[in-house]
C-alpha cells in the first residue's frame, strides 16, 4: 500500500509539473504557419510582428524544455580528422569571415534547386510549402542570426551525414591538400568550395550552430553543436517549418556587426543579389501613416467656433461630416525586405533582353551613373561552360593607368550559379584591357574551382581568351563615329599597349589602331583606310614620330613624301612609336619610319642617272665631312632624297633609334645611365644626309673644293651637324660649345672682333 502510495505522489508532481510547463510555454501555439509560406501575413501590427519574431526563432522553449532536449538528444563526437579540419577552417582558411554568408545562402539555394527539381516528377514534393524562399532574420538581444530556407529540408540521418560526418569521404583529400599548399607556402584560402566543407564557415562567426530541419519524409529535427561534437534529438514543438531548414548562428562577441541590418544587407548585395531565390530581410523603415483622431481628442484640441461663423460654415461643415478625421505620424514599420530584385540578366537569352535592360543592369551593377559605350552578351561552351556580359564604359575610369600591370582588376566579377565568387584577379583580363566591366558566370565549373579564387591557371587562360576574342569583337562593332569620337580619345592607349603586349591578337587589335595622318588635320585614320589610299607601287607605310603634330609635319623627314603626294602617319604619343615596331607589318605592307634610313622613291632612268651624277660630283664633300669636318660624329654622309627645303638631316639606322625614341628613353625616370642597352643605341653614330641643292651645301662644296683646310667651311659644317641633330629630334652632347660656335658666326657677320668682351 505504501508503494502505491508513493507511486500516485510521483505522477501528481509530473502531472503539475507538466501543467506548469504548459502555462510558462504554449509550443504549440509558438508557429502559426511556416516561416517562408507567405509575405501576406506580413504586417505591421503587435500580434503579427509577434508571430514573425516567433516563427523564425528558434527557442520557443522554456530553459527546463531546452535542458530536457539536450540531456536526451544524441550526442555525437566529430571524428579526429573532422575536428582536426574543423580547426583549420576556423583558424586559417578563410581570409574573411563575412563569407559565412554567402556560403550558408548558397547552400540554402542548392536546398531551393532540388525541392524545384523534385517537384517536376512529384507534385506532392511542394505540398507542404509552395513559396519557394530564403529570409534572414537578425535578433540583437539574443545575439542569434537565423537564416530559414523553404527548400529540400533533411531528416535526422540527413543532418548526422552531412553536417556530422560531411567530409567523411573527403576529409583525407583536404587535409592533404591543406599540408601540400603550407609545405609550398601556398596560400590555403582557395580551398574552400572544393570538399564541401562551406557549411563549416559559420563556425567564423558562431559559438554555437543549431539548425532546426523538416523534411517531407521525416519529423521536424534539431542539430546543434559548438564545433567540438554535435548532437541531434526530435524537435518537441513539432512541425514548425513545414519543409525547410532554419540555420541559427550564436553569434561571438566579435562578430556582433554581422547582426546590423546595413552589414547584412551589403553582404548580401556583395555576394548573393542574383541568386535565382528571393532573399527576404526581415527589416524596419520609417513611414508616415495617416491615424484617425480620437473624437475626445479632437474636442479639446479644436476650440468653438463663433456663431456667425456656425451660421456660414453649415453646408461645408454638412459636407465633411461623413469624413473620419486623420492626423499624420510617423511609425517604424517591420516587413520583409527584398534584397535582391535585380535579376541576372545574363542567364536570359540575349534575343530577349531589352536594350534599355542592359543599361539599367550596367548602371546597377557598376555603380556608373552613364549608359555604357558598348556591350556583348554571349555563352561560352568548351572546356568551360559560362554565360557573360561584357560592357564598355562611355569614359575611363580615373587613374587607369595608376600602377599599370601592379594594379588588381576588379572590373570583371566571377559569378558560380549567380553566387558572387570574386573580383579580386590579376589575369581575368589582360592589362590593356583593364577598363571593360562585366560578369562571368558558370553552373559547371569543375571541382578545382574554389569558392576564394581560381585555383589552376589552366581554367583561367581558357576563360581569358574567350573574353579578349568576345571584348574586341564587342569594340570592332562600335559604330564608326562614334568609335572615333569617343571610344578612341578614351582608350586609343590601350588598344597600343594590346598590340605591344597581346602577340597572339596582334592582327585584330591592329585593325582597331587610329592616327592623325596628312591626309586630314582633324580625322583620324584606320590603317586599313592608309592602305587603301597608298599609291599604286608604295610599297610601305610612311611614319614620322614627333611629341606633335605640328612638331611631325614640319620635320625635315617629311618634306619630300608630302611633296610627293604620299600619306604620312603622325606618332604623337610616347605609346604610339613602340605600338608600331610592335607590328612587323600590316596587310602585308612593312612600315617605315621616314627618320630611318631606307627611303627610296621609284625614278626613272633618266632621273636614276642625275642622281648618280650627283653623287660623283658631291663626292669630295660627303668624303671630307666623314674623314674632316665632322669626323667620330657621323657614320658617314650621303646626298639625301628625302629633302626639300632642308639643308640636311641626321638619320638613323634602321636598328637605331629616332630623335623620338632616343628623347621618351633619356627621360624614363628609372634611367640611371648605367643600362648597357641603353648606352649603346645612344651612343650608335647616325648618316648624315645633305640636300645638294640647298644653297649652303652647294658653298660648301666650293669651299672645300678650294681648301679643304678652310674653318669657315669647318664650323659651317659643325653648325650644320648640330641644327639637323636639334631638327631630327636629338640631344647635343655639349650644349655649350654649340651656342659658342653660333655666337662666333654671329660676330662675324656683323664684324664684330671675335676677342672683344662685354663692357663691365
Amino acid at each position: 500500500m505504501k508503494r502505491v502510495w508513493v507511486v500516485g505522489v510521483l505522477f501528481a508532481l509530473l502531472a503539475f509539473a507538466a501543467v506548469k510547463a504548459e502555462d510558462e510555454v504554449d509550443v504549440d501555439g509558438i508557429v502559426e504557419e511556416d516561416l517562408g509560406k507567405s509575405r501576406d501575413g506580413s504586417r505591421t501590427d503587435d500580434e503579427v510582428v509577434q508571430r514573425e519574431e516567433e516563427a523564425i526563432q528558434l527557442d520557443g522553449l522554456n530553459a527546463a524544455q531546452i535542458k530536457e532536449i539536450r540531456e536526451k538528444s544524441e550526442k555525437h563526437v566529430f571524428q579526429a580528422e573532422v575536428n582536426r579540419m574543423m580547426k583549420l577552417i576556423i583558424n586559417s582558411l578563410y581570409k574573411n569571415k563575412e563569407i559565412f554568408l554567402r556560403e550558408l545562402i548558397s547552400n540554402a539555394s542548392d536546398a531551393l534547386d532540388k525541392v524545384r527539381l523534385m517537384s517536376l516528377t512529384n507534385e506532392d514534393t511542394m505540398a507542404t510549402n509552395e513559396e519557394l524562399t530564403i529570409k534572414i532574420k537578425s535578433d540583437k538581444e539574443k545575439n542569434m542570426l537565423h537564416i530559414t530556407d523553404t527548400g529540400l529540408g533533411m531528416t535526422k540521418e540527413e543532418l548526422v551525414k552531412n553536417l556530422g560526418t560531411i567530409a567523411k569521404s573527403g576529409t583525407s583529400e583536404f587535409l592533404n591538400k591543406m599540408t601540400e599548399m603550407q609545405a609550398e607556402d601556398q596560400s590555403t584560402s582557395e580551398l574552400i568550395g572544393q570538399f564541401g566543407v562551406g557549411f563549416y564557415s559559420a563556425f567564423l562567426v558562431a559559438d554555437k550552430v543549431i539548425v532546426t530541419s523538416k523534411h517531407n519524409n521525416d519529423t521536424q529535427h534539431i542539430w546543434e553543436s559548438d564545433s567540438n561534437q554535435f548532437s541531434v534529438i526530435e524537435d518537441p514543438r513539432g512541425d514548425t517549418l513545414g519543409r525547410g531548414t532554419t540555420i541559427t548562428l550564436v553569434l561571438k562577441e566579435e562578430a556582433s556587426d554581422y547582426l546590423e541590418l546595413e552589414t547584412i544587407k551589403n553582404l548580401i548585395r556583395k555576394y548573393s543579389q542574383f541568386i535565382n531565390f528571393p532573399i527576404y530581410l526581415w527589416a524596419s523603415k520609417t513611414e508616415t501613416v495617416e491615424e484617425p483622431i480620437e473624437e475626445d481628442a479632437e474636442a479639446t484640441e479644436e476650440p468653438e467656433k463663433e456663431a456667425s461663423e456656425d451660421d456660414v460654415e453649415v453646408e461645408e461643415e454638412e459636407e465633411d461630416k461623413d469624413k473620419p478625421k486623420t492626423k499624420k505620424v510617423e511609425k517604424t514599420v517591420w516587413d520583409w525586405e527584398l534584397m535582391n530584385d535585380i535579376k541576372p540578366i545574363w542567364q536570359r537569352p540575349a534575343k530577349e533582353v531589352e536594350e534599355d535592360e542592359y543599361k539599367a543592369f550596367y548602371k546597377t551593377f557598376s555603380k556608373d551613373t552613364d549608359d555604357p559605350l558598348a556591350h556583348i552578351h554571349f555563352m561560352a561552351e568548351g572546356e568551360v561552360t559560362f554565360k557573360s556580359i561584357l560592357f564598355v564604359p562611355t569614359s575611363a575610369p580615373r587613374g587607369l593607368f595608376d600602377e599599370y600591370g601592379s594594379k588588381k582588376n576588379d572590373y570583371i566579377k566571377l559569378f558560380v550559379r549567380r553566387v558572387f565568387i570574386t573580383d579580386d584577379f590579376n589575369d581575368m583580363m589582360p592589362k590593356y584591357l583593364n577598363f571593360v566591366k562585366g560578369v562571368v558566370d558558370s553552373d559547371d565549373l569543375p571541382l578545382n574551382v574554389s569558392r576564394e579564387t581560381l585555383q589552376q591557371h589552366k581554367l583561367l587562360k581558357v576563360i581569358r581568351k574567350k573574353l579578349v576574342r568576345k571584348t574586341l569583337d564587342m569594340i570592332k562593332k562600335i559604330a564608326e563615329e562614334q568609335y572615333n569620337d569617343k571610344f578612341w580619345k578614351e582608350f586609343g592607349t590601350n588598344i597600343k599597349l594590346g598590340v605591344i603586349e597581346d602577340h597572339s591578337n596582334r592582327t585584330r587589335l591592329a585593325k582597331l589602331l587610329r592616327f592623325q595622318t596628312s591626309n586630314s588635320e582633324t580625322v583620324v585614320a584606320s590603317l586599313e583606310e592608309y592602305v587603301e589610299r597608298m599609291k599604286e607601287k608604295q610599297d610601305k607605310i610612311y611614319f614620322m614620330a614627333g611629341t606633335s603634330r605640328k612638331e611631325a609635319e614640319s620635320s625635315p623627314f617629311v618634306e619630300k613624301l608630302l611633296k610627293k603626294g604620299y600619306e604620312v602617319i603622325y606618332l604623337t604619343e610616347p605609346v604610339d612609336e613602340y605600338c608600331i615596331q610592335a607590328l612587323p607589318e600590316f596587310d602585308g605592307k612593312r612600315f617605315q619610319n621616314v627618320a630611318k634610313e631606307g627611303i627610296k622613291f621609284d625614278e626613272s632612268d633618266k632621273g636614276k642617272e642625275k642622281r648618280e651624277a650627283l653623287e660623283k660630283e658631291y663626292e669630295p664633300l660627303t668624303t671630307w665631312l666623314k674623314d674632316n669636318a665632322l669626323k667620330d660624329k657621323i657614320e658617314k654622309a650621303i646626298l639625301s632624297q628625302r629633302l626639300t627645303n632642308s639643308p640636311c638631316a641626321l638619320v638613323a639606322s634602321q636598328y637605331g633609334w629616332s630623335g623620338n625614341m632616343e628623347r621618351i628613353m633619356k627621360a624614363q625616370a628609372y634611367q640611371t645611365g648605367k643600362d648597357i642597352s641603353t648606352n649603346y643605341y645612344a651612343s650608335q653614330k647616325k648618316t648624315l644626309e645633305i640636300n645638294p641643292k640647298h644653297p649652303l651645301i652647294k658653298q660648301m662644296l666650293n669651299r672645300v673644293n678650294g681648301d679643304a683646310e678652310d674653318q669657315t667651311a669647318s664650323d659651317l659644317a659643325m653648325v650644320l651637324f648640330e641644327t639637323a641633330t636639334l631638327r631630327s629630334g636629338y640631344q647635343l652632347a655639349d650644349t655649350k660649345a654649340y651656342g659658342d660656335r653660333i655666337e662666333r658666326m654671329l660676330r662675324l657677320s656683323l664684324n664684330v672682333d671675335l676677342d672683344e668682351q662685354a663692357s663691365r
